[in-house]
């Protein structure tokens, strides 16, 4: 423009360059915004590790519960004590691994079959290592010997099988003449409890098969007969 003062331009916008910083970082477009420095705060980042650790200790929580399944062995028909297991008696059910509980695992299936069950096997029940046996009882110089014995005769802690017991006479109550027959056994008898049937007879007894010596086998079944016969524990075959 002709009336305008000398040096003066009213079309264009001045942008003066940036000067020059010695040793410094490069210099930034004009117009660009100077980032903030970022702080870092520790208990933040405590906070962050916590929370991941905790998901991955939900993760593994969930897949043990929901994953870990373990295939064991159970009874799917009555076996009594004494019995051979046969391939019909024992099937497979898949359950959630615990630490503990001992179990036969389902891949042992074969190793099972032909052995001899050392106690009643029920049902629906988990197999266990210690009602399998691999002998078939009475052996040699041995009889086995039910006695039904009155629940008074019995540990309230009850019996299971492999307990070491004594057989002992009690003395006859409730005479009605005063007199009673002598005791078959004169001294108390060792024995090995075989298996013990839970459900108590028609007479409220429980009976428990002993394996006893075979010289001792006679008088230990005409004392039970009698009806007047504890079992006094003397080692117990687990805690």
């Amino acid at each position: 423009m002709s009336g305008s003062e000398p040096g003066l331009d009213f079309g264009t916008v001045f942008h003066p360059e940036p000067e020059p910083v010695r040793n410094g970082p490069a210099p930034q477009a004009p117009g660009h915004l100077r980032g903030l420095p970022r702080r870092r705060r520790p208990a933040m980042i405590a906070l962050a590790a916590a929370l991941i650790g905790a998901g991955i200790l939900a993760s593994a929580a969930l897949y043990h519960r929901a994953d870990h399944q373990v295939p064991e062995l159970m009874v799917t028909t009555p076996v009594p004590a004494g019995s051979v297991v046969t391939a019909n008696d024992v099937g497979t059910t898949t359950v959630a691994g615990a630490q503990g509980v001992h179990v036969i695992p389902a891949r042992q299936l074969s190793q099972v079959v032909g052995l001899v069950a050392a106690t009643a096997l029920r049902p629906g029940t988990l197999l266990a290592p210690s009602e399998l046996t691999s002998k078939l009882t009475p052996g040699a110089g041995q009889e086995l010997v039910p006695v039904a014995v009155k629940p008074s005769g019995i540990p309230a802690s009850g019996l299971v099988p492999g307990d070491q017991v004594l057989a002992v006479a009690t003395p006859a109550t409730g005479g009605s003449n005063g007199s009673a027959a002598a005791p078959a056994l004169t001294q108390p008898v060792p024995a090995v409890v075989q298996a013990v049937d839970t459900v108590a007879d028609q007479d409220g007894f429980d009976v428990v098969d002993l394996l006893v010596s075979a010289s001792d086998g006679p008088a230990v079944a005409q004392q039970a007969a009698t009806g007047q016969i504890a079992l006094v524990i003397t080692r117990r075959t687990s805690p």
